[in-house]
């Protein structure tokens, strides 16, 4: 995924850019970088976090670094903060969402006269590089911008820093936000809103989708004023957002609630606790265990002080290791105990097979899972949320798959909850990883959970309509 903050303030901007970004941590752990401008120069730092946290790596930074305005990024991808030189003048620039149609777009930034690109590690282009390709063609920021936003097939926000102020651009359908924060003498802009509270900050305005803001130390101005569409993602209350953040005035903590209350609402197992998959399960497990009288447990509890999160690294096998050798058991709680254990989804369902068989081994007598969302069905055209290289990696695209003979499949019946292939699809899934039961969330209790217009929520993973 990906996150930012930035920074424009009367005073050096360093110590708020630094623990401001540093906040989006959950965001990703691969490259984090920070760049500011001041007494006439840019200064930027990128440095790799995949083996110690952004604030490590960043420390000595703080120090050297010097600017009163500043933009900074955790990023899954690709090393950014860029520093770009063109007709627009010296800019730095970060972005985050993806690009589906890459190979189109550089064919024509070729054609209309652009020389190279620089390959990263692997040989991809860095989609950074590729959006300040596309801002340069035209005459200024806001038409490039606005320009590089039209030509992207997938999602795209985007902050430019430049000498005067700092420009930030929510995607064309505000798929992930932008929140704005205010305190005497500064303003923020910052992908999560909590980033910025405990800075002294507070909540000023959210970009509307496609809103293009220029932020000085003195204002925040609208240069293009928001569309009347929006599609952002739901998976964020589910899953990537943090719990003390809220999107569009929804909390992610309540929404976790509501959603583990609806699906407690529809269940009908009688088990003897409730616990959620460390982390982002357990508030999921908090609000059914609230809504069913079912008592809430932690038979497992997760070891994190030196461990990075199990998502991120890109090796599979690897990923899978490290998500086993944090959770630690608590016997007691597990020993002759039914326990029905909710997680936020299920991707490819090996590290919750093995989690199943771990409690199996540690004494449980029943393992009845839940999840949070419906089936993952489509991989996400529009954040980097996977790094499948296929949809058939997701456990309902293989389990149809085997059940039909073929990949090629009509997919509505298997998404509708109601039908027959669903229900078989489900049973399929239980038996393979050796759950108990297997109970997904619907997507109208869990579009209801978020509590907005349906219609601005992006559900295309679950039910493939965009």
């Amino acid at each position: 995924m990906g996150g930012f903050f930035a920074v424009a303030s009367k005073e050096d901007c360093v110590f708020d850019l630094f623990f401001g970004t540093d906040y989006h941590s959950h965001l990703g752990t691969r490259r984090g970088g920070m760049a500011v401008y001041g007494d006439g120069e840019f200064n930027r730092s990128i440095h790799n976090i995949e083996n110690s946290p952004f604030r490590t790596k960043f420390e000595k930074d703080v120090h050297e670094m010097k600017g009163n305005i500043g933009i900074g990024c955790i990023s899954d991808f690709e090393p950014q903060p860029l520093l770009v030189r063109s007709h627009h003048g010296t800019y730095s620039i970060i972005t985050v969402g993806k690009i589906n149609n890459i190979e189109e777009l550089v064919k024509k930034i070729f054609a209309n006269g652009g020389s190279h690109f620089l390959e990263m590690s692997g040989g991809d282009i860095n989609a950074t590089e590729l959006v300040a390709a596309l801002i340069n063609q035209q005459e200024n920021l806001v038409d490039g911008i606005q320009y590089a936003q039209d030509m992207i097939q997938g999602s795209m926000t985007i902050l430019v820093m430049t000498p005067k102020g700092i420009y930030a651009a929510r995607d064309k359908y505000g798929r992930t936000p932008v929140a704005i924060g205010k305190k005497d003498g500064a303003f923020c802009a910052s992908f999560e809103c909590f980033a910025y509270l405990n800075l002294g900050y507070q909540d000023y305005k959210e970009l509307g989708p496609g809103e293009i803001v220029v932020m000085t130390p003195e204002a925040v101005i609208t240069l293009a004023k928001p569309g009347s569409e929006m599609r952002i993602c739901t998976f964020l209350w589910v899953y990537y957002g943090y719990p003390s953040s809220s999107y569009e005035g929804v909390s992610v903590e309540k929404m976790r609630y509501e959603c583990g209350a609806k699906l407690a609402k529809r269940d009908d197992v009688k088990p003897d606790s409730v616990a959620g998959i460390p982390d982002s399960g357990t508030p999921h497990a908090i609000g059914y265990a609230n809504a069913s009288g079912v008592p809430f447990s932690r038979p497992f509890i997760k070891y994190t002080p030196t461990w990075p999160r199990s998502f991120m690294p890109t090796i599979q096998s690897q990923r899978n290791m490290i998500a086993k050798m944090k959770m630690l058991p608590v016997h007691d709680l597990i020993q002759d105990k039914s326990l029905l254990l909710i997680d936020d989804s299920i991707v490819r369902g090996t590290q919750l097979s093995e989690t199943t068989e771990f409690l199996y081994q540690s004494g449980a007598k029943e393992v009845h899972i839940r999840t949070a969302c419906p089936p993952l069905m489509f991989g996400c055209k529009y954040l980097n949320f996977s790094r499948s290289n296929s949809e058939m990696d997701l456990i309902t695209r293989r389990i149809i798959a085997e059940r039909e003979g073929r990949a090629d499949v009509d997919l509505e019946q298997y998404i509708d909850p109601e039908s027959v292939k669903y229900n078989d699809m489900v049973e399929n899934i239980r038996k393979k990883l050796n759950f108990t039961s297997l109970r997904f969330h619907r997507l109208d209790d869990m579009i209801e959970s978020v509590g907005i217009d349906p219609s601005k929520l992006c559900t295309y993973c679950w039910s493939g309509r965009e």
